[in-house]
């Protein structure tokens, strides 16, 4: 299946629970997607299953992994996996609905080869764009052909400074040019009335999609990779 195919099954498929990730705060399940005589595993968050936060909107982390899949694929990067929110047809009712990728559960961040860390400035510069306040080593994934992937951006997009990551691998350092250049392309698509800044305004505030446009053009301006706080935590716990 392609792309455009399996958001459509994630999106339209009879969903049937399969089990439960017990490790999070938040309810996640595993579900089974069936649509058009294809079956896909799907990994399933329940608004309903999200435990309150005193600096994040009630009942928003399942809609802020959805934008993290919109502004992953409006770069051309391809690092989250295709994600959905659906408002009917879930057992436990409205939520994100995303790709479950196989991989070693053994293999993460701290333990990637040098092949494997190729891509680890895109990935810095998407959670500095995407302002992540939790990028746990175990959240990268490498599926059996050697593509990585980004799961778990529920706690994104604050308007505040929240970045808490493993990965600082690169402060004070250039960022590579041909990934300025993606955020040079990226920042005008959200403007209003652009086709992005409509597909994410059911998911964020409108004052989060102006601090991700303001992010981008600070990043571009700087052309550096930042040095993490010394005013705050600037890594997750645990770290995997």
């Amino acid at each position: 299946m392609n792309k455009d195919e399996i958001l459509l099954a994630l999106q339209s498929g009879s969903l049937r629970l399969e089990g439960q990730f017990i490790y999070g705060s938040n309810y996640t399940f595993m579900v089974v997607c069936q649509f058009r005589r294809q079956t896909l595993k799907a990994v399933y968050k329940p608004v309903r299953g999200e435990r309150p936060l005193w600096d994040f909107p009630d009942q928003t982390l399942a809609r802020r992994e959805v934008a993290a899949f919109l502004v992953s694929e409006a770069l051309g990067w391809n690092l989250v996996p295709p994600t959905v929110f659906r408002e009917k047809g879930s057992p436990m009712g409205p939520g994100s609905v995303q790709l479950f990728i196989e991989h070693d559960p053994e293999l993460h961040y701290f333990n990637f080869n040098v092949s494997q860390r190729q891509h680890l400035p895109q990935v810095m510069l998407f959670d500095l764009l995407i302002n992540n306040a939790d990028r746990k080593a175990g959240h990268l994934l490498i599926d059996p052909q050697g593509e990585l992937f980004l799961i778990d951006h529920g706690l994104s997009f604050h308007v505040e400074d929240k970045l808490r990551t493993v990965i600082w691998d690169f402060a004070g350092e250039v960022i590579p040019p041909e990934l300025l250049q993606d955020l040079k392309h990226f920042i005008p698509a959200l403007s209003p009335g652009e086709a992005l800044h409509r597909a994410l305004r059911p998911h964020l505030l409108r004052v989060e999609i102006d601090a991700l446009q303001q992010r981008a053009q600070a990043l571009v301006a700087s052309g550096t990779f930042p040095l993490p706080p010394e005013d705050r935590r600037a890594y997750p716990w645990p770290l995997v």
